[in-house]
């Protein structure tokens, strides 16, 4: 059967540059690629037909021999066409495909990637504390579900003595090669998934998964500060890793419950205090209980109902940096809905003493005006 000329099978003028050549092949590999093309004999046959012209021209000896006598001249060159070429090819197709590398023979690469250590999972849980604990921080201790290691077989499933065998399909190399012509193709064992043995007795205390389901008791210091949606991270307290892999990590996701007295706003707490309406007219002190103790708070003659009163720095503390939020007090005036004969009437006595709402207390400007002229 006649070959194809080199130089038409790549689609390139002879006078192409190595890079035109390397471009050409690239595209051809990637379109006709075994992988892309299963089971297509006509797709393998281009595939091997744009790989023996690629070897040829890129070498600048056989390409010369090539020019100048054709594919007779090859025969005469040293080492003819060498399949060996192929595993320069990876620099040429990079990690188009997965386990490319194995086609060409480098298998190591490809099987790193499915023997490469894995991170476990994170793990989340849920923890209520009361306002108090946020204020001042807590050391929780936490029953956390997770899964451990079995210690009976380490983690790889089997029983510690004769449990694992090596796989009779691949004999332990974990891929199974099929020569195709020239081309030493590799793929992952069906049989062992690419770990080169199998488990013929589980282990009898995980069962063959390799992990138990356990609750480890944590210690986890919880800071001053935190609020309902603070996550605090402890590192390599997650699920344990596959393949040698580092655990995940656990995140403690904080709501703090509800407080019958105060309420919070960002880093300050706020309150209501009610008070009469002599003492709001008088003044008054009131003792409040906060978090730092017993406090006097000192309400002024003439309050008006929801008027504010602040608390310097008795808040939440700041969850980073220094320094704390306000207390701040809202001062509610109760009119009381019953009065007895003798409150009743020093109310009365008390309204005759005092202007009505909607009796003037000082003329107005205009007022004032019109009487100068008058």
């Amino acid at each position: 059967m006649t070959k194809r000329d080199y130089y038409e099978i790549l689609g390139v003028g002879r006078g192409a540059a190595d890079q035109d050549l390397k471009s050409a092949y690239r595209k051809l590999a990637l379109k006709f690629h075994p992988d892309r093309n299963p089971d297509n004999r006509e797709a393998e046959e281009k595939f091997k037909e744009a790989a023996e012209a690629y070897a040829v021209l890129s070498d600048g000896q056989k390409r010369a021999a090539y020019d100048r006598y054709g594919h007779q001249g090859l025969q005469s060159a040293p080492g003819g066409f060498d399949p060996s070429a192929f595993t320069d090819f990876n620099d040429i197709l990079g990690d188009f495909f997965f386990g490319f590398g194995d086609l060409f023979g480098a298998g190591g690469a490809t099987r790193s990637r499915r023997s490469r250590a894995q991170q476990g999972d994170d793990v989340r849980y849920d923890l209520e504390i009361h306002l108090e604990d946020a204020m001042r921080g807590l050391k929780a201790t936490l029953q956390v579900p997770k899964l451990e290691i079995c210690s009976r077989c380490g983690g790889n499933g089997a029983e510690p003595k004769d449990g694992i065998v090596t796989c009779p399909i691949c004999h332990g190399r974990g891929e199974s090669v099929y020569q195709q012509g020239f081309l030493s193709i590799r793929r992952t064992c069906s049989q062992c998934g690419g770990r080169g043995k199998i488990i013929r007795r589980p282990c009898t205390q995980c069962r063959g998964e390799g992990r138990l389901r356990a609750d480890r008791k944590l210690e986890v210091s919880i800071p001053a500060g935190v609020d309902t949606g603070t996550r605090v991270r402890v590192g390599g307290e997650g699920q344990p890793g596959a393949n040698g892999g580092p655990p995940g990590d656990l995140y403690v996701l904080v709501r703090v419950k509800d407080h019958p007295v105060f309420e919070r706003h960002e880093f300050d707490l706020h309150c209501t205090i009610p008070v009469n309406v002599a003492q709001a007219a008088l003044g008054t002190e009131v003792h409040l209980l906060t978090f730092d103790g017993l406090q006097t708070v000192k309400i002024p003659a003439g309050v008006q109902p929801g008027a504010e009163i602040r608390l310097r720095e008795l808040g939440v503390p700041h969850l980073r940096g220094s320094g704390r939020g306000d207390i701040v007090i809202h001062v509610e005036v109760r009119i009381p809905a019953r009065l007895s004969r003798e409150q009743k009437k020093l109310f009365e006595e008390l309204l005759e003493s005092l202007p009505t709402e909607n009796e003037p207390q000082e003329k107005g400007l205009f007022d004032k005006v019109k009487d100068y002229f008058v």
